[in-house]
């Protein structure tokens, strides 16, 4: 009978000891694990979770399935964020548009856009 751990927990393979490994990784028994720790001794710390496949009897299929519970810091790592891009600049011909008000009334942002119109302006009059 072979015993597979239904509930895994995560594990650091850079730092955990075999009887941990083989306890939190599906269909790593501890002679795999020991061969983890073989490897990272005499080769170093694994990168990536790929690296593992250089371990003999780690193939791709033992990677897949416990992928989610293979650690290589302490720490987790949060997903990238996706990339957010910022809406276009509004055309200076639009800016000008904008009537000015007086500035005792003005918000700051009215105010620092009223300035930029202004500005543009004076510039664009001495070419």
């Amino acid at each position: 009978l072979l015993a597979t751990n239904a509930i895994a927990t995560p594990v650091n393979v850079n730092t955990a000891d075999a009887k941990a490994i083989s306890d939190a990784l599906n269909g790593i028994g501890m002679k795999k694990a020991e061969a983890i720790i073989k490897y990272r001794t005499e080769k170093g710390l694994f990168n990536t979770i790929e690296d593992l496949r250089n371990v003999k009897g780690i193939g791709q299929k033992t990677l897949d399935k416990n992928k989610q519970d293979i650690l290589l810091t302490d720490t987790p790592t949060l997903e990238t964020p996706p990339v957010i891009t910022p809406p276009p600049l509004t055309d200076l011909k639009q800016l000008s548009k904008v009537k000015p008000q007086k500035p005792s009334k003005m918000s700051l942002g009215v105010f620092s856009h009223y300035l930029v119109t202004k500005n543009t302006t004076k510039h664009a009059s001495l070419n």
